[in-house]
């Protein structure tokens, strides 16, 4: 066996898992965990067992006695760990190193994934070389990641690899690069501890390594972070800063992602865009515009440039005070220079069409909170769009509907009256839409069975309210085809 899978059998024989280490302090102190705060955990570590001397190590950011350090890697050794560059001699960390779980469509998945020791851990503001571990981006992204079967996909920018992983569930060949030869170095670690074969990592600048390939499949969490340009002292992180002006990057990888994908091939990426004199969602829009690909970009949050800088200065370990005002000054001077005044953030879903234009482009805001895996929802989508674009409203009209599984209908009453003053429709799963109905729209959808086609209902509808069939029809046709773009109906 190798040093990594004699690891991962220590790792396996203590338990080092998510629920095993929630078990072990609550609830309450995982959420302090979270906010980057440990000594709830610490005071409910009571015993000396191989998991909690691993929880403490490798989660904590902790030392512990070299001697048990040893006993919870029985097959490893401490000096196999000191050799992997996992811990120190006297016991003390040098790596992060974490349980993570998830499900997707082939099943349930426990993985363990190493990274470089974090702000707590270090007791100062990171690196700027830091690999950073699985974060909520990082869950973000793969949350939202298609899974359908491809020969090759690419994972731009890997970081610690996590993106890569996951490709390498549904791809036969996954390449993943990135500028950081440490990052390389984390992604290749994690891999191999993981039992993950068909990963090749390369070095080099977005799509430098990857010149004349093109792949089914592209995902990217890009360095987005907007970082001032050209000002002495402002430190730049690999895992976050893309080197560009503003939202450079995205912009970048979004006119250069299209001759990188084969036709039918899937682009999914997150990132910032910047508001100032133009509506960041219309310039994502417009970098879009000039490229022959399918889109669906999804706004997530908008934060101002002040909460912006406050949050990615404190990001990299900066407290508050004196190099932190600094730092501020800075950030808001870069802002202030090109007219910025918010920054939002969100979701880009590309699409190469097999042939042809595009046929589905879409920029929204969505604000509720979302199921934790989208891919397939997302893909659905994209079926639909491809569905609606191939017919007209006379052949929609003969198409049998059903409601979605996962939409209920929602009605309110004024106390005592018998018809309702407000009607929705409720997503419970994908974006967690609701839908506002009115009465004709309300009794089409519900007599969506699949049993009578659109116009059937509709010329039913029209009897019952004792309007004119054809206006009516044409008066819902759009937002039923609306619904059936964003999941609520099915064909």
């Amino acid at each position: 066996m190798t040093a990594l899978a004699d690891l991962a059998a220590d790792l396996s024989s203590a338990n080092f898992t998510v629920d095993a280490l929630a078990d072990l302090w609550g609830q309450d102190a995982s959420a302090a965990l979270h906010r980057g705060q440990r000594v709830p955990a610490l005071r409910r570590i009571t015993s000396t067992t191989p998991l909690s001397t691993l929880a403490r190590v490798f989660v904590l950011g902790l030392a512990a006695d070299p001697v048990d350090v040893d006993a919870a890697l029985p097959t490893l050794g401490l000096a196999g760990a000191v050799e992997l560059g996992l811990v120190t001699v006297e016991g003390a960390p040098r790596l992060d190193l974490r349980p993570y779980s998830f499900a997707d469509g082939r099943g349930l998945v426990s993985w363990w994934i190493a990274s470089d020791l974090g702000e707590l851990a270090l007791g100062t503001p990171i690196p700027e070389n830091h690999v950073l571990g699985v974060g909520g981006a990082s869950t973000t992204l793969s949350g939202l990641m298609i899974s359908e079967p491809v020969d090759l996909a690419l994972d731009l920018g890997t970081g610690c690899g996590i993106q890569a992983l996951h490709a390498a569930r549904h791809a036969t060949r996954v390449i993943a690069t990135d500028i950081s030869v440490r990052a390389l170095e984390l992604a290749a670690f994690n891999a191999e501890l993981n039992g993950i074969t068909n990963i090749e990592l390369r070095l080099g600048s977005l799509f430098d390594p990857v010149l004349g390939e093109r792949f089914g499949h592209v995902v990217s969490n890009p360095p987005f972070v907007i970082t001032p340009r050209g000002q002495d002292g402002v430190p730049a992180y690999e895992y976050r800063d893309g080197g560009m002006i503003g939202d450079g990057i995205v912009a970048s990888v979004i006119k250069d992602v299209e001759s990188r994908l084969i036709p039918g091939g899937i682009a999914q990426l997150l990132g910032n865009w910047e508001y100032g004199a133009a509506d960041g969602l219309a310039r994502v829009e417009q970098w879009v515009r000039f490229t022959g690909l399918d889109a669906w970009v999804i706004e997530r949050e908008r934060q101002t440039v002040e909460r912006y800088a406050e949050t990615w200065i404190r990001d990299g370990g900066t407290l508050p005070g004196p190099e932190f005002d600094r730092l501020y000054g800075a950030w808001l001077d870069d802002f202030e220079s090109r007219g910025v005044t918010e920054v939002g953030f969100g979701y880009v879903t590309l699409r190469r069409p097999l042939s042809g234009g595009p046929t589905c482009r879409r920029f929204e805001r969505l604000e509720a909170p979302l199921a934790d895996s989208l891919g397939t929802h997302i893909a659905a989508l994209f079926a639909a769009a491809d569905w609606l674009h191939s017919v007209d409203d006379a052949a929609f009209a003969r198409a049998s509907l059903t409601v979605a599984p996962d939409v209920t209908e929602q009605r309110h009453y004024w106390p005592g009256d018998e018809h309702p003053t407000v009607m929705d429709l409720r997503q419970g799963a994908g974006f967690s839409r609701t839908v506002p109905l009115g009465t004709a729209l309300a009794a089409v959808v519900g007599a969506c069975d699949g049993t009578l086609s659109v116009g059937a209902i509709c010329a039913a509808v029209a009897q019952l309210l004792e309007v004119d069939e054809a206006e009516l029809t044409a008066e819902l046709l759009p937002s039923l085809r609306e619904l059936v773009l964003t999941g609520l109906l099915s064909r």
